[in-house]
C-alpha cells in the first residue's frame, strides 16, 4: 500500500470513529408539529412555517417540516412529545403543558394581561423572566413570543357580567379560566380549541373562550350568537411561544442555531404586527356572519377580576409553588 493512500485509509478510519457532532452532522431535520390549522389563516401556523422557509434559505444544513392540524401529536401531547423526542419543535399555548409544570398556568390567567400593548410589557417584566427560567428547566428553549388575545363566545346570550355565565356549560382553555367560570356559577367543559364546534354544534358546550385566531380559524361564527370581544378590556390573553426541545436545540451547530434564531425573532417580529389584526379581524367576520359583537366595560371587566380574585388567583397562590409571587410580578406590570 502506498504511503498516500494509507494516510487516506487511516484518516477514515479516524473519522469514522469520532462521534457524529453537530460540526460533521449531514443535514438536519427538525419536526415541528401544532395543533392549528394548516395553509391561510392562522398567524401560528404562518408563525412556523415562516420559522421553516427563514432557515430553508440560510442554506445552513437544516430543515424542519411542519405538521398542523393535531396531524402528528394531539393537542395535549405537544410538551411531551418534545420531551420524548417524538416532535423537536411545537407552537404551544403553554398553559397546556400546566401539568408538568402547574406555574405555566400564569400564562393564562384571567384579567392579568389587557390589552396588546401590556402583553409587551408583562414580556419585557421578571414575571416572564422567572417563567422562561421554569421552560428551560423543564427541557424546552423559548425561540419566539407570542401573546393572543381571546374571547368568549356563547349560543344563547351575550357574556358581559359573571352573572351571565350562570348555569352555561362552558368550554375553557385551562384550569385558571375553568375556576372563574364556575366561580361565576358556569359548568365546565374539558376539550381542546380544535374540538370546540362540534361540542358546541352538538350541545355539549353553550359557550367558550378561546383566543381570537381559533374564533376565526375554527369558524365558531356558524355556531355562536355572541362574543365579547377583547377590545381595551381583555379578560383573555394566552402565552403561545415557539418552542424547541434542549435536546434538539443541543443538536444543532453555532450556524444553525443562529439561522433558526434570526428567523425566529423575524416570525415573532411578524407576529407582533399581526396579533391586534386578529382581534379586528375576528370582529370584522363575525358581524359579517350576524354575530353580536361585544366588548367589556371597566366596570365589567372589573367584576370580572373580582371573580377571578377569589377563584383563580386565590388557588394559583395556594396550590402552586411561587405562584403567590408570580402572581404578584405579573400584577405589578403597569
Amino acid at each position: 500500500m502506498t504511503r498516500p493512500h494509507l494516510s487516506r485509509t487511516l484518516a477514515s478510519l479516524i473519522l469514522a470513529a469520532l462521534p457524529l457532532t453537530p460540526a460533521l452532522a449531514d443535514n438536519i431535520t427538525l419536526k415541528a408539529s401544532h395543533q392549528f390549522p394548516g395553509g391561510k389563516g392562522d398567524v401560528r401556523d404562518e408563525m412556523v412555517q415562516m420559522i421553516a422557509k427563514e432557515v430553508a434559505a440560510a442554506n445552513v444544513g437544516l430543515e424542519i417540516k411542519v405538521f398542523p392540524g393535531s396531524s402528528l401529536v394531539k393537542a395535549q401531547e405537544q410538551w411531551k412529545a418534545m420531551l420524548s423526542g417524538q416532535i423537536d419543535m411545537s407552537s404551544l399555548p403553554l398553559d397546556y403543558a400546566s401539568g408538568f409544570h402547574p406555574q405555566f398556568g400564569a400564562t393564562l390567567m384571567p384579567g392579568l394581561v389587557k390589552n396588546h400593548a401590556h402583553a409587551q410589557r408583562i414580556n419585557a417584566s421578571p414575571f416572564m423572566a422567572d417563567i422562561k427560567k421554569i421552560i428551560d428547566q423543564g427541557g424546552v428553549h423559548v425561540l419566539a413570543d407570542a401573546w393572543l388575545a381571546g374571547a368568549f363566545g356563547s349560543k344563547d346570550k351575550c357574556i358581559r357580567t359573571p352573572a351571565d355565565a350562570a348555569g352555561l356549560k362552558v368550554r375553557s382553555a385551562g384550569a385558571t379560566f375553568a375556576q372563574m367560570w364556575a366561580g361565576a356559577g358556569a359548568s365546565i367543559v374539558s376539550i381542546p380549541s380544535s374540538e370546540v364546534y362540534n361540542a358546541l354544534q352538538q350541545g355539549v358546550a353553550q359557550g367558550t373562550d378561546t383566543s381570537s385566531g381559533s374564533f376565526v380559524s375554527f369558524r365558531l361564527y356558524e355556531q355562536l350568537k355572541c362574543i365579547t370581544a377583547p377590545g381595551e378590556n381583555a379578560m383573555w390573553f394566552m402565552y403561545e411561544p415557539v418552542l424547541i426541545s434542549n435536546r434538539s436545540w443541543d443538536k444543532l451547530n453555532d450556524a444553525q442555531k443562529k439561522a433558526l434564531t434570526a428567523a425566529s425573532k423575524k416570525a415573532e417580529a411578524y407576529f407582533n404586527t399581526e396579533s391586534k389584526k386578529l382581534d379586528d379581524e375576528l370582529v370584522d367576520v363575525f358581524k359579517k356572519n350576524k354575530v353580536e359583537v361585544v366588548t367589556l366595560s371597566d366596570a365589567e371587566a372589573d367584576a370580572w377580576r373580582a371573580v377571578a380574585q377569589k377563584t383563580s388567583y386565590k388557588v394559583f397562590a395556594e396550590k402552586v409553588p411561587g405562584g403567590k409571587e408570580l402572581i404578584e410580578k405579573a400584577l405589578s406590570v403597569k
